[in-house]
This record gives structure tokens, sequence and C-alpha cells, in this order.
């Protein structure tokens, strides 16, 4: 059984040879960094992943946590894992070096990251909660609430959760219940339940740090009336040391299909005990802040569902090459010698759709991971507010591609298993079961289509639309062998039929016709994301062609021929898929839309 996480050579090629990631250290933020320290922290985390998170992946799958005696139990190695995760630096890998931080590129985090999803998605929820909710509480909190939180969090002697659904309320926040009275105190007590809290309760850490929306008697209705609170699992003293326990309980631990290492809570405020909660920013601007946690969540979890579903193609694609099955069809001799299935062409469309899913959804999630770093450290601030204006736009299509395509690798490659694959001796149906779970957490693949297509597409007159046109043209432009070339004007063809899609939607939603609009948005956000992709793969096309005239051995020449083959794939057998989209969007089809519940 293969212990690749993900490809590095892949890795490489997409960080180095696509998106020239070692230019980074010419900004100041980095200039203490350069290729080798990069590679290095790489490698740090590949070898860490396979030693303490790779490790119990399928023993915590099968033994979840409990809740016993009033606590949560959990394997040990849970523990071990995020302890060296945190002593290893990665918590704060991303942050000053004055907090303890490594000051490195969202990009190489990203990459780091990506083993730990990998290796173990349920344990590697823990320190990528706790470093989001430390990253708000980093831009949004006073000194007071960074004095006692944010160092305790980067360090992982405390966690931290995003606590947003009810159990009334999944999407909808506007329906939340949840409330804030002010005392003299200075703080707040908070009263509510949360559902599906992820790491709400654990055994790990000294205390856990809660974000909490709710809303403050007498606030706005609606969205506009959310504000943001820390909760403490235990109350902490003006040096950060945990006391007595806040009045936030647990109660219950939620049984998944997958991602059974990661607690899943449904969390009480206020029933047992008085809950203190602590303002964050300014009252009713909670939702604000909340979506800069819940759009770096979103990208992590594209990024989760991506290297997931890549793990999946690493262990079908090693059993290929090992099974022995069958014959070539052309072979009539029955006593000839059986061939290893991966000689079989249905076998390898299989592991070509996953290669396709999956290193497509890699260089997309990259590609977002670097925007956030031109968002940030770009030295010309156009380009700062570009590459905002672009990640903004992309987020619904960063989380939800790789997301429904991640799992969709997972499948096929538990069908290359065959009957082997649908059993719990072999790794690929736990990798579908932890998968299965990202179409739907933060923020369902359905919100994601409303979001891009009722409101990413047409903000600021659509000037990120408009950049992005700018970006793909610079590689359409770039296509110069005769493969890249045909590949380029498919995409080119597309795209111009998608932008008069564009236009035609926007024209109706301007009439008012919102509801018969937005019935189709999944269609727009398929159409739109396999566009981003096919992108995605032209890039790495072109930089696969570029390299291969110079590839100085067969192992190099055959990683970039794979490239071009995988591109090839995309644009012959996925790509043409979105002519549907386009049919039923143009002529705002509208067999869902009027489908009434009594027909069901």
């Amino acid at each position: 059984m293969t212990d690749t996480l993900i490809d590095r050579r892949d890795l490489a090629f997409q960080l180095y040879e696509v998106m020239d990631t070692e230019s980074l250290i010419q900004r100041e933020r980095f200039s203490e960094h350069s290729k080798e320290t990069f590679d290095a922290v790489i490698e740090t985390a590949d070898k860490m992943a396979k030693e303490k998170f790779a490790n119990h992946n399928s023993a915590a799958d099968k033994d979840e946590p409990k809740f016993v005696n009033g606590q949560v139990e959990m394997l040990p190695d849970v523990k071990q894992a995020f302890d060296a995760y945190a002593e290893a630096g990665f918590l704060a890998g991303r942050y000053d070096y004055d907090l303890g931080g490594m000051q490195l590129p969202e990009s190489v985090m990203a990459a780091c990251n990506g083993f730990f999803t990998a290796a173990n998605p349920g344990t590697a929820g823990y320190p990528f909660l706790t470093t989001a909710a430390a990253n708000l509480i980093r831009v949004f909190g006073n000194d007071e609430q960074k004095t006692k939180f944010l160092s305790n969090m980067l360090s992982g002697r405390y966690s931290g959760t995003m606590a947003l659904t009810e159990p009334h309320a999944g999407s909808s926040l506007a329906d939340i219940r949840t409330s804030a009275t002010p005392t003299a105190d200075g703080h707040y007590l908070i009263k509510g339940a949360k559902i599906y809290i992820s790491g709400g309760e654990q055994s790990i850490t000294e205390n856990i740090v809660h974000m909490v929306l709710a809303k403050i008697k007498g606030a706005p209705a609606g969205v506009k009336g959310i504000s943001l609170f820390i909760v403490p699992k235990f109350h902490v003293d003006e040096n950060g040391n945990p006391g007595d326990r806040n009045g936030v309980s647990l109660a219950g631990l939620i049984h998944k299909l997958g991602y059974r290492g990661t607690t899943s809570t449904a969390l009480s405020f206020g029933d047992d005990a008085p809950c203190h909660g602590y303002l964050v920013g300014e009252p009713h601007q909670g939702l604000k802040y909340m979506f800069q946690m819940m759009n770096e969540a979103r990208i992590g979890v594209g990024f989760g569902a991506a290297v997931i579903g890549y793990r999946g193609y690493m262990h079908s694609l090693e059993y290929a090459k090992d099974r022995l099955q069958g014959r070539k069809a052309s072979e009539k001799n029955p006593e000839s010698p059986q061939v290893p299935i991966i000689d079989h062409a249905d076998v390898r469309r299989m592991l070509l759709a996953q290669k396709a899913y999956s290193e497509g959804g890699l260089a997309l999630c990259l590609y977002g991971a670097r925007l956030m770093d031109d968002q940030h450290t770009h030295p010309d601030e156009q380009k700062r507010m570009e590459a905002g204006k672009l990640l903004d736009l992309l987020t619904p299509v960063i989380k939800a591609w790789p997301s429904e395509y991640g799992p969709k690798a997972n499948d096929l490659a538990i069908q290359v298993y065959g009957g082997a694959g649908y059993t719990r001796e072999y790794p690929v149906e736990q990798c579908w079961r932890d998968n299965r779970l990202n179409p739907i957490h933060e923020g369902t693949n359905g919100i994601q289509a409303l979001d891009l297509l009722g409101r990413k597409i047409w903000q600021d007159q659509s000037h990120g639309l408009q950049l992005l046109m700018q970006e793909m043209q610079v590689d359409l432009q770039a296509a110069t062998t005769e493969r890249c070339q045909q590949w380029a004007l498919s995409l080119s063809e597309t795209l111009q039929q998608a932008v008069k899609v564009t236009q035609s939607l926007g024209k109706s939603l301007m009439g008012g016709e919102v509801d018969k609009t937005l019935a189709n948005a999944s269609c727009y956000l398929h159409l739109f994301g396999h566009i981003i992709v096919a992108w995605m793969w032209l890039r790495q096309a072109n930089a696969a062609a570029h390299a291969l005239g110079s590839a100085n051995s067969d192992s190099e020449r055959n990683f970039y021929q794979g490239k071009l083959q995988a591109a090839q794939y995309f644009f012959h057998w996925e790509l043409p898929t979105v002519a549907q989209d386009l049919v039923l969007l143009r002529n705002q089809d509208d067999t869902c839309l009027n489908m009434k519940a009594d027909w069901f």
C-alpha cells in the first residue's frame, strides 16, 4: 500500500514551474526565505504527515471519539499529532516572526497542509480550525483579546472553532437565535444552541476558543444584526491562563459518515451556568468578520477535497500497476500471462479522470493560495487590489469544484479496485466517506452557486470577471505548440459562449427575474468551474510542453507527457460537458423551478 500522499514531483511542478513560487522570496515579507527553505518545510510536512497523522487515520475512523462521563475520549495519537504539528511551528507558520511564526507564503503553507489532510483529514481538522480562528482574533480582536487568546492558540495550548449553525437554521444565518446580553462587567451573557460544531469538544488542548455568532438584544433583524463573540470553554485570566469552566457545554456528539476523527458537536450556551462571551470588533458586524474565517475555510475545504481525491488516486494507481487480471482484448490465447489492470483502456480512463480531477483541483487551490499571497504582499498596490478581487470571485469555485470532483475521483478509485475497493480492508472507501463531507460544509455547493451567479460575478461592475479574462488571455496566448493551441482554441470558444450567457443572465437579473435566473445557478457553477479548471490545465500543459524538449531523463519525459495527456483528457472528455449547461442557461430552463412539492 503506497505511502505517497501527494506526488512531490507534481507539487514541485505546480509550485515552481507553473506558479514561480520561488519569485516570492524577492518580496520583503519572505526575504529571509529561499527555495531551499520552502522545500525543507514541505519535506518536514510530508514526513510528519506520514509518521504522526497517517499512522492512526484508519484507527481514528474505526474508533471515533466517545462521550464518556462528561468527557470526550479520543485516541492518544490525535493529541500527539496535534502537539507535533504545533511544536514544528505549523500552527503559526504563516504568521509574523514576532508572533512566533515563520512568515511562510500561503502557497507554501497550503502545500504543507495538503499533506496533513491527505494523511488524516479528521486529525488535521483541529489545527486548521485553530489557525483560522486565531486569524480572526489577530485581525479583529482588541489587544486584551490577543494577549489572552492569540499566543495560546498559535502555540497549540488552546484550540479554536467556528460556531455558526443552529438546529433550526443551517445555511440561513439570518435566522439564528443565539442571543447576547450585555453586562456591567464588560462581557456578554450568551444564550442559545449550536450544532455541527467541528472540534467543539475534545481532549487535546487546555482550552477551546469558540468564535460564536449571536445577536445582541435589540439588534437589527436578519444578518445585519449578527455580532461575533469569543466564548472560551474555560474562563481566562489576564495572563491567558485557564480557570473555572464557562457556561458552554457539550449537548452531544454527532456520528458521521466520514471525517470521524474530528468531533462534530452540539453545544449549549448558558443552560447550566452563565456563559460569558467577549465581543469582537463592533456590534452587528459579526458576519462580515466571520466571512474572513469562512472564506479561508472554504478555500481549505476545496484544498482538502482535492488532496483526499489525490490520496485515493495514488492508492488506485499503485493497485492498478500491481493487480493482475485478464488479458488485452486482442489476445486470443487464454493461457497467455495475465496483465496488470492498468493495461486495460477502461482502467486507464478511470485513472486519467482521477489525475485530471486531483491535479486540476490541486492547481486551482494553489492558484487561490497564490492570490492570497499577492493580495497581502505584492509590492504593487494595484496588483494587491486585483488579486483580492480575483480571489473573491473564485472562492465559490475553489470551494465547490474540488469538493464535487474530489469525491468523484474517490468513487473511481473504488471502481479501479473492484470488489476490494468496497471493503474496509483497503483505504479508498474511507477516502470517499471522508471526502463526501466537502460538498456540504462551509456552505453547500448549491450556496456557492447562488453566491457566484447571484453576487460575485456582478460585484464592482464585474471588475473581477474582467480581470479573470485578462489573466486567462495571457495563458491562451502562451499556447505555442500544436496540441496546446488546439486546447487554447477550445477554451477560448467555450469562454466566448459563457460570456454571452452571462450577459443574458445579467439582463434577466436586472429585469427582476431573480428566481428564474438563479434556478439553474448550479449549471452556471459547473460551467464556470470547468472553464477555470480547463485554464488550470492549459497552464500546466504550456509549462510541460515548454519543459519537455529539455527533459534529460526518461522519468522527466514521462512526467511531462503524463501532464499533456491528462490535459488532453480534460479538454476532450470534460470541457465538452458544459454544452448542456450552456443550453439550459441560455434557455433559462424552468424544469426545476416549476416543479411543485405536491408533484413528488
